[in-house]
């Protein structure tokens, strides 16, 4: 069976300023999430992306090529009421950062990972205060709970916008630090998902590629870009 898709329903999507914000209009009625909650968005280039987004869509809706509007209504349905759940799990990834636990051999392996990894760690540092320990192999490391601290803190003072996009760019790499490194500007999106992904390269490398496994890293590839780019359109 084919799957089922809604039907395009519009015919132009705009944005105006609202207050409180900017809101995307379907031949002038504004859209709302799927909560039902007004779609109020923090700034005219995400509006615009947004709008662009819908305005995009084919004669069947297509929500996987909608990024910026699923981004924006999880941060208004989800973020937005349990923000503080959200911070508190996202810093937990501090704790067992993937930058932290590096293969024991072989040594190019262990090499490159430390050329690689060892300045975001420097910069982490510098820039937060936050001095996070390495280990080899995969038995936990304590870490400096005024480090973790230090990185946590930045989180909890992003708005629900802000926390949504940062969530992805968590969870998909597995670093808090690849994180905010993307969004301090230290790193771009393409050099932060490299990072993410030395040791499955490594293997591709020495093994091989696996189709269906290369499949979803494009996949999870696409949404870290798509919220770094987010990310990019609050400001």
């Amino acid at each position: 069976m084919s799957e089922w898709k809604a039907k395009r329903f519009w015919k132009e999507a705009t944005f105006e300023p609202v207050e409180g914000g900017w809101q995307v209009l379907l031949d002038g009625r504004p859209v709302r999430t799927p909560a039902k909650a007004a779609l109020v968005l923090p700034s005219e280039r995400l509006a615009q992306a947004i709008a662009a987004e819908w305005q995009a869509q084919g004669e069947k809706i297509d929500p996987r090529a909608m990024p910026a509007t699923r981004t924006a209504n999880s941060a208004i349905d989800k973020v937005a009421v349990q923000h503080e759940e959200v911070a508190a799990m996202l810093a937990a990834y501090g704790g067992s950062d993937m930058l932290c636990y590096r293969a024991d051999g072989p040594a190019e392996l262990v090499a490159r990972q430390s050329a690689d990894w060892d300045p975001l760690l420097d910069w982490a540092e510098a820039r937060f205060g936050a001095r996070l320990a390495v280990t080899a192999g995969v038995m936990p490391v304590a870490q400096d709970a005024a480090a973790l601290e230090r990185l946590a803190a930045p989180l909890r003072e992003m708005d629900p916008f802000a926390l949504a996009a940062f969530h992805d760019l968590v969870a998909l790499s597995g670093s808090l630090v690849l994180a905010h490194a993307v969004t301090e500007a230290r790193l771009d999106a393409t050099e932060a998902w490299r990072l993410s992904r030395l040791d499955e390269e490594w293997q591709i490398e020495q093994w091989g590629e696996d189709e269906e496994a290369e499949a979803l890293a494009q996949v999870k590839r696409t949404a870290f870009h798509d919220a770094a780019r987010f990310w990019s359109l609050l400001g």
